[in-house]
């Protein structure tokens, strides 16, 4: 028998916890908890596939434990619970690596969807093939006339001066040199970069490739290095 997946509902409304926990009872292993704390002690007991969290809660709030459930657990799936009002707050969320929210008042039958669709992308990273390390490869690699540094997390221009790279950026960079050459597409480019706050149905991406290209192309409008093949997905080029 399949083991169930693991679900972790944190909220300070008993009543929300209570409803969820019996609603999503049957379709998954549920735990709650009422703070950041509690959330932590039943990450401790048992790591859930999915956490869902309210943001405003008393004391330690949902954004400082997303950021912790990324650092520490990056393979849990994080959906925040937001208000209508709270668009900044739903940025930052994303931004600090949460997968997907969902505003309250909400529809279970809504929130079942979204931990369904987090429950698929995680396993889409998991199941993504990284390439294994090599002790030859080499730290730094040229990309046009610019150098990236792989394992200082930096890029240099022809110059030799530093450009600032955002570690979202670096990130990006780093998937397209570990896969050169070769062209990938939204889906795979979510899975392998490990941000699953980067919607594949929305421009993250689009807009993220075009800051890199601002960096790294002697003409960001032609782009040489880091191309657009039309209708398949993005390609970087490396001799």
């Amino acid at each position: 028998m399949t083991a169930l997946h693991k679900l972790l509902f944190v909220d300070d409304e008993r009543d929300l916890r209570d409803i969820a926990s019996e609603y999503f009872g049957t379709q998954y292993q549920v735990a709650t908890a009422d703070s950041a704390a509690a959330a932590r002690a039943a990450f401790d007991a048992a790591p859930p596939d999915v956490a869902v969290l309210d943001i405003r809660m008393p004391g330690e709030d949902g954004l400082s434990l997303a950021r912790w459930i990324r650092d520490q657990h990056p393979n849990t799936g994080v959906i925040m619970l937001t208000t209508a009002a709270e668009v900044v707050d739903r940025v930052i969320g994303l931004e600090l690596g949460a997968d997907d929210y969902i505003a309250k008042p909400f529809d279970l039958r809504e929130l079942s969807a979204r931990v369904k669709s987090v429950l698929r992308r995680v396993a889409e990273r998991d199941q993504a093939v990284r390439p294994e390390p090599s002790e030859t490869q080499p730290h730094r690699l040229r990309l046009g006339a610019c150098e990236l540094d792989t394992k200082e997390h930096r890029l240099y221009g022809a110059d030799g001066a530093e450009i600032p790279l955002t570690a979202m950026e670096f990130d990006l960079l780093k998937v397209f040199v570990e896969h050169p050459n070769k062209v990938l597409n939204r889906d795979q480019i979510m899975a392998l970069a490990h941000h699953r706050d980067w919607d594949v149905y929305d421009r993250s991406i689009d807009l993220r490739v075009m800051r890199l290209r601002r960096k790294i192309e002697s003409n960001p409008d032609k782009p040489e290095v880091l191309k657009t093949i039309r209708g398949s997905g993005y390609l970087l080029v490396l001799p």
